[in-house]
Order: C-alpha cells, then sequence, then structure tokens
C-alpha cells in the first residue's frame, strides 16, 4: 500500500516552487531595501513560549497546537507562528544589547491542528517581519509600507489595508468589560464558541464568521471610541503617516488579532479571491510581548504574511520553470560522451545544460528539448565529432548557424548574456 502524505500537509512541485521562489527573493529584495535582516529559528519550542505569548484562552493554544512530550518529557510544540521564537531568540542571543533597534524577518513552515480548506493548511507557510525597539507611530507607517512595496513588486493589488487599534492594557479593559456586558445579554445569539469564550477572550466574538454571531454583534461598542489619551494619539499619528506616504487603507474597528499579546496598532490585508479566509496578511504592535517573555522592556511590532494564499492569488500568473538554455542531442555511443561533456562544461559555466541519458532516438531526443522548451539545440554525430563543429539551432526562430565545438561555451554564455 502506498503511503500518502498527511492530510493539510502538502508537497510544492516543480512547476509550482519557482513561485515560492520568486516569493521568497522578493522578500530578501525588498525587505533588504528597509534594513531587515532575516532570522531562522527551530521548528520546535517549549509550549511553555506558546502558552505565555499567544494566550492560554486563545483558538490557538486550545485547539489548534501540535504538542507533545519527548523522551525527556519534556513538552514541546511545533511551533503554530513566527513572532514567540523571534523574541525568544532576541532573549536568549541577547540581540537588543547588539543594537537597540532590530529589524528581523523569516521565512518557513508553521503547523496547526485544523481543517484544511482553501488557503489554509495544517502545515502552512509564513512569510515574517518584526521590529524591536521603536515606539515611535513612523515606523508602523514604515512597516506597512514595506508590506505595501512588497505586494507591488510580486505583482498582487487585488488586496485592502484595513488598520485599527486595540488599545492598550491602560484602556483595553474597561472596553472588555464594555464588551463582555453587550454579549452577555445576547448569548443566546451567539455561536457555541463564542458562549464558550466570551467571558475570556470577548474581542473574538467580534471576529467570527457565524451569521449569528455578526447579527448580535453589529452595534457592539467600538474600540475606538475607548482609546486611552496615548493610544488616540499613536492612532492618529499612523493614520497622519499612511497619508503622508500615500499608501491606500481603510479603518476597521472591528478587525482584532486572535492572538493575546497585540496592542495599539492592528491591520490586515485583506482580499475578495480567497473566499472566508480573506486576509492574506495581519500583524499589529505587541509592546509588552518581549517582557513578558522575560527580556526587557523593548516595544515591538511585526506582521506575517500567508504564502499559500500569495501563490492562490497569483494563479494563472505563476512564475514559469527556468528553461534549459541548451538541449545536447547526441547520436552514437562517442557523440553521447562528448555531449555529457560538453554539457558539464556549459553547466560548469554557468550555463542550463540538458542532455538525453537513454540512448533514444534523435526525433524523441527533440520532442524532449521542445518538451524542456529549450532555447538552443545542438545535434552531435559521427560528422560533427570528424569536423569539430555543428549546427546550433535557435528553437525559438528556427534559425541555425555553424559553431565550433570548442567555442560553444563562450557562444553559449554571449547568446545568454544578451538574452
Amino acid at each position: 500500500m502506498a503511503i500518502n502524505a498527511i492530510k493539510g500537509m502538502n508537497d510544492i512541485l516543480p512547476g509550482d516552487v519557482e513561485t515560492w521562489q520568486f516569493l521568497e527573493q522578493k522578500v530578501r529584495e525588498v525587505f533588504g531595501t528597509y534594513g531587515f535582516s532575516e532570522i531562522r529559528t527551530p521548528a520546535v519550542e517549549k509550549t511553555e513560549l506558546f502558552c505565555r505569548s499567544i494566550g492560554e484562552k486563545t483558538d490557538i493554544v486550545e485547539k489548534e497546537m501540535y504538542t507533545f512530550a519527548d523522551k525527556s518529557e519534556n513538552s514541546l510544540t511545533l511551533r503554530p507562528e513566527g513572532t514567540a521564537p523571534v523574541m525568544r531568540s532576541l532573549i536568549q542571543n541577547r540581540l537588543h544589547t547588539l543594537d537597540p533597534v532590530n529589524k528581523l524577518y523569516y521565512m518557513g513552515p508553521m503547523f496547526r491542528y485544523e481543517r484544511p480548506q482553501k488557503g489554509r493548511y495544517r502545515q502552512f507557510h509564513q512569510i515574517g517581519a518584526e521590529v524591536l525597539g521603536v515606539e515611535n507611530p513612523m515606523i508602523d507607517a514604515q512597516l506597512l509600507a514595506m508590506l505595501h512595496q512588497y505586494f507591488c513588486e510580486i505583482g498582487i493589488d487585488a488586496v485592502q489595508l484595513q488598520v485599527n487599534s486595540l488599545g492598550c492594557p491602560e484602556c483595553r479593559p474597561a472596553y472588555r468589560q464594555t464588551l463582555i456586558a453587550y454579549l452577555d445579554a445576547r448569548l443566546e445569539s451567539l455561536c457555541a464558541d463564542c458562549r464558550r469564550r466570551y467571558q475570556t477572550n470577548p474581542l473574538r466574538v467580534l471576529d467570527c464568521k457565524a451569521s449569528g454571531c455578526k447579527e448580535a454583534t453589529a452595534a457592539a461598542p467600538s474600540v475606538l471610541d475607548h482609546l486611552c489619551g496615548g493610544c488616540e494619539e499613536h492612532f492618529t499619528a499612523v493614520k497622519k503617516y499612511l497619508k503622508v506616504l500615500d499608501i491606500p487603507f481603510e479603518i476597521n474597528a472591528r478587525m482584532v488579532r486572535g492572538l493575546d499579546y497585540y496592542v495599539r496598532t492592528t491591520f490586515e490585508l485583506v482580499t475578495d479571491q480567497l473566499g472566508s479566509q480573506n486576509a492574506v496578511a495581519a500583524g499589529g504592535r505587541y509592546d509588552g510581548l518581549v517582557e513578558s517573555l522575560g527580556g526587557p522592556a523593548l516595544p515591538g511590532i511585526g506582521f506575517a504574511i500567508g504564502v499559500e494564499r500569495l501563490v492562490l492569488m497569483k494563479g494563472a500568473a505563476k512564475v514559469q520553470a527556468a528553461r534549459p538554455d541548451i538541449f545536447l542531442a547526441a547520436m552514437g555511443e562517442g557523440a553521447a560522451e562528448q555531449a555529457f561533456v560538453l554539457m558539464s562544461e556549459l553547466q560548469r559555466a554557468g550555463i542550463r545544460a540538458e542532455i538525453d541519458y537513454q540512448g533514444k532516438s534523435l526525433k524523441s531526443q527533440m520532442r524532449r528539448a521542445n518538451k524542456l522548451a529549450a532555447r538552443y539545440a545542438l545535434v552531435l554525430g559521427e560528422r560533427e565529432l570528424e569536423t569539430g563543429t555543428a549546427d546550433l539551432k535557435d528553437m525559438d526562430q528556427g534559425s541555425q548557424q555553424g559553431v565550433a565545438l570548442d567555442e560553444l561555451v563562450g557562444l553559449m554564455g554571449q547568446l545568454r548574456s544578451s538574452a
């Protein structure tokens, strides 16, 4: 019996992986321009890290984490998100002592046990960015400007930036009690999940997709009407800087985040192309997170992008696999050996070259050259070996030119650089 992949954990195959590579390369280009450095953290962390950072009453911790005990009975968890591991690494490696401002980005797989659906999987991939050490609202706007530029660079414009403020530990408790009182009077209209969690995590009710919950919370009090002076000033400045930078946005006072550590600025990039899973990127401020994990009192802000959702949005515009620069077709054992040697010389010179390994007919080899969309083809036989020359065929134009075999590498280098 064949062994299949675990449901919700997918292979990324040739033909698709080129799109992933394109998206990742653009991260390095754009984020690097903004002064960000890449960080790579382990896929497995101590379970306590996520319980303390995400919140024990969140859906992720209660229902979605892949948690297990190792042979030493330590409780370990496959990372469900990327921010907490980056904070753990920052503290453990004392990165804040090397520079008071840390701009970090990461790319990699995350894991959550939930029902696989369009754009949501049990192993999924995120691109994330974090800024530590800056409280000024300018950095909020700059981070969103970088996110906006990244989407422009990858050719995805069917997204809308939505922003909100969740307040801070000074003003959110009062709003939380007001919201609980509002929900308490409408419990019968809420779904089972929201009735269970409205006392411990009332803001999540505002984000529930169930029709009854949407109707029940339509007139819920707005967090924006309960901000303290500092939060109001910060949010006003963020909006001002976004306008200065000409970054389009709209305010969504119902937007909340599923993780406990968010404060003040929160945001999402949403689209109408992914059904109910409409957020393709999201993030916000988490000014108390580093301190709650045993580090210094550093302000922070960051975001994460769902890579699978980017790939879905690229759709028909996905990146094509690189085509070979040349296919060397050979007739006879001696020609096959010479083709092998030439292919190796071409590859060492940075030129993509392919040959046939199975001794197939010339017609079959040329069919494969066409299937691979090779830019050029060169046929080697007894005559070509004797004269040391061969005809190089332009597979796009149908034209051909004679070339000395000992000059093939140089000529292909010129043709490749001028393409």
